[in-house]
């Protein structure tokens, strides 16, 4: 963990321990030919791919006995970083230009399926906090922080053999309301909070009245699916629910965590949560007469952030 905190601080094609300053030497050589060295050299090292969205790269193209960090810049809301035979580490800027500058942003990644080879850390300040240890079962967690709050830093594990590996993962870069709680979206277990009841009405992607009809689990997956029957339909902004085959309602399925121990129950309730990588999954989900009587004392009190029917 030392020398990744170390490697943080580095920039493209810096190395650690950094090599002593160069002394005098000649006079360095015309514009044209550096220009040119520059073409030479950026054609021999180029054995990636990258676009503005994604990248993949390879650690082949390091020397085994230098520890590089490499910097990958990605411009959209959206994509994926695939690095094979990693060594060294990578800091991986996400800055698109596709949000006003007040907005918050939550940054989200995904782990690719089999991907192994490096650690995943949030990065700010030199300090670094693991996202997905390497060798982490489990590959359809979903790991979401502040974009404000850093960066990605992705670090080689030691490896007697790197063939075969591969460490890659999506990720999602969205716009979130001032004072929305990235706790729940890192510890969807965890129950909501009142003021959290009502602000996921307000900015979740969808917002349903439900009931649990059963509960399937994917412990490979370390995840849970919930399937709901819905009796009333207040928001989606994706294709989550359809109607019922026999009428009288809707049915959906969304995704938790294995860890969050979902079962089938009685009662209704009101069913928050977000799409992330094309999947809906759980936000908060308090019972529907505990939101009733939460909605109807803070509309009382003119707290609501926004307006819903309750009945």
């Amino acid at each position: 963990m030392r020398g990744a905190a170390r490697a943080a601080r580095g920039r493209a094609g810096q190395l650690w321990p950094r090599p002593p300053a160069p002394g005098p030497g000649p006079p360095p050589p015309p514009l044209p030919l550096l220009l040119l060295l520059a073409a030479l050299l950026g054609g021999a090292g180029a054995q990636y791919s990258s676009d503005l969205c994604s990248w993949k790269g390879s650690g082949l193209t390091h020397e085994a006995h230098r520890k590089e960090v490499e910097q990958v810049y990605l411009r959209c809301a959206a994509g994926s970083v695939e690095w094979v035979y990693p060594t060294g580490a990578l800091i991986v800027n996400v800055r698109p230009n596709t949000f006003p500058p007040s907005r918050l942003l939550t940054l989200c990644i995904k782990p690719l399926r089999g991907s192994s080879g490096a650690n995943i850390y949030l990065e700010k300040t030199g300090e670094l906090k693991l996202l997905v240890r390497d060798g982490d079962r489990g590959p359809g967690r979903v790991s979401c922080f502040g974009f404000e709050h850093g960066g990605l830093f992705v670090e080689a594990a030691p490896q007697q053999d790197i063939s075969r590996r591969t460490t890659g993962f999506q990720y999602e870069l969205t716009s979130r309301p001032a004072g929305s709680d990235l706790h729940t979206l890192s510890a969807p277990c965890r129950p909501c909070g009142d003021a959290e009841v009502l602000l996921a009405v307000c900015t979740s992607d969808f917002v349903v009245r439900g009931s649990i009809q059963n509960v399937t689990h994917a412990p490979e997956q370390q995840e849970s699916t919930i399937h709901l029957h819905v009796s009333r339909l207040y928001r989606q902004k994706s294709k989550v629910f359809w109607p019922a085959p026999e009428g009288g309602g809707w049915r959906g399925r969304v995704l938790t965590l294995l860890e969050c121990g979902v079962r089938p129950g009685r009662g209704d309730f009101l069913f928050t949560g977000h799409m992330r990588f094309g999947e809906a999954r759980l936000g908060c989900a308090p019972r529907f007469r505990d939101f009733q009587r939460l909605y109807r004392d803070a509309e009382e009190r003119g707290l609501n952030p926004c307006e819903m029917g309750t009945e």
